[in-house]
């Protein structure tokens, strides 16, 4: 009798250890790991790192914006619905939503359509046939279905590179004409606000993308997109026309905001000069090839190579200096860095020493003090030799 009762003690004691170990979650190791991929799964920081990164940029949102029903887009003027009445032809047809964001179909009164989904105008449309003696409830039948989303043009300011209004989602005429034909469905994919902030320029590095506001009829929401950075998900919002998006800024550079994404720069211009001399006519000088694109995040050492400032014969360029006229994105003063391009190359692990280049930053190259010389001289030369030589042609000798 006692060792049966030791032995159902026993097994209330696994089956409690069991019931404890899967109640455990992620914060806790796996048991079943050996102390030498326990210590494996110790030093894996970065993944580690990643997954709290992934986990700390949820999308956070908050604010009443109405994302609709069964995530619809909320409807702009312009939108295009193709509606069906059953038995009601009359009513029936593609119609736009009107300047005033009202929908007009023949008959009935204009029924508000902006700001709000297909399936709300279905039930309004629905209710005004109705209620105007049109149809009787039991019979009505009627379908709203998106034919084409149109461009609209919200408003974007803050910490972003080209702030003010810009137009999103717009389509070419031969694309609107061609989707006339078809039934309905149209996906708008440049419509949200990742799109708008990309027209804009795209986020400046010092963007807080934990914090985007979104105005919107009186009303503002908050949204956390800094998931793009690590790849976790992110609340996309869909835009309709009229709002007003705000990025805020945090004061200070961020590395990771340097490197193109969906909502930075993919790549931007500078401009360049690297003559040794000056040019005597515009063509030579390449005017209107000033600037280079170069891909976003690139510094200072890097621009200089594209630039062919860097390299060649040691003993006459290792002394070249290299100017750089830059606008402070957040003072909006204009600053110019002077640097020794071989103090560069040995120190281009230095943030500021060398530092990021940003949009229409200037870049330009200067000789050697041999180069220098040799072009003084050769300035001399070529103001004394004509003189010698119209003193032989008009015979006063040498």
């Amino acid at each position: 009798m006692e060792s049966i009762n030791t032995n159902a003690a026993r097994i209330l004691l696994v089956m409690s250890l069991v019931a404890v170990g899967g109640c455990s979650g992620w914060t806790t190791k796996p048991s079943s790991l050996s102390s030498e991929k326990a210590r494996a799964y110790d030093s894996n920081k970065e993944l580690s790192n990643i997954v709290s990164q992934l986990q700390l940029a949820k999308p956070a949102v908050s604010g009443p914006v109405n994302r609709g029903e069964a995530y619809e887009l909320p409807l702009s003027r312009g939108d295009r619905l193709r509606v069906v009445v059953a038995e009601g032809e009359h009513f029936s047809g593609v119609f736009e939503v009107g300047v005033d964001g009202k929908l007009h179909v023949p008959f009935i009164t204009p029924i508000q359509a902006a700001g709000t989904t297909p399936t709300i105008v279905e039930k309004r449309l629905k209710r005004a046939l109705v209620n105007e003696k049109i149809f009787r409830p039991e019979f009505v039948q009627v379908s709203v279905r998106i034919q084409q989303w149109s461009g609209v043009h919200v408003s974007v300011a803050g910490a972003v590179f080209s702030p003010g209004r810009v137009l999103i989602n717009d389509r070419q005429v031969e694309v609107k004409t061609h989707q006339l034909t078809q039934e309905s469905g149209d996906f708008p994919l440049e419509r949200f606000l990742t799109t708008a902030i990309r027209s804009a320029g795209g986020v400046r590095p010092d963007a807080d993308l934990t914090n985007i506001r979104l105005l919107r009829d009186g009303k503002t929401s908050t949204f956390n997109i800094s998931g793009i950075l690590v790849g976790a998900p992110v609340q996309d919002v869909p835009l309709v026309a009229g709002d007003q998006i705000v990025v805020p800024s945090i004061g200070y550079l961020q590395d990771e905001l340097m490197r193109p994404t969906l909502v930075t720069l993919p790549g931007f211009d500078i401009f360049i000069s690297n003559l040794s001399t000056p040019a005597d006519s515009n063509s030579k000088s390449a005017i209107g090839k000033e600037a280079r694109s170069i891909p976003y995040g690139t510094r200072l050492l890097r621009g200089l190579i594209s630039a062919n400032c860097v390299g060649g014969t040691q003993a006459t360029n290792a002394s070249r200096m290299a100017v750089l006229v830059t606008t402070d994105r957040i003072s909006r003063k204009t600053r110019v860095v002077h640097r020794s391009i071989e103090q560069l190359v040995r120190h281009h692990d230095r943030d500021e020493y060398n530092p990021y280049l940003m949009p229409n930053d200037g870049i330009a190259c200067y000789d050697s003090g041999v180069t220098n010389v040799r072009d003084v001289a050769k300035t001399f030369s070529d103001i004394f030799n004509p003189i010698m030589m119209l003193r032989a042609l008009m015979g006063g000798g040498v």
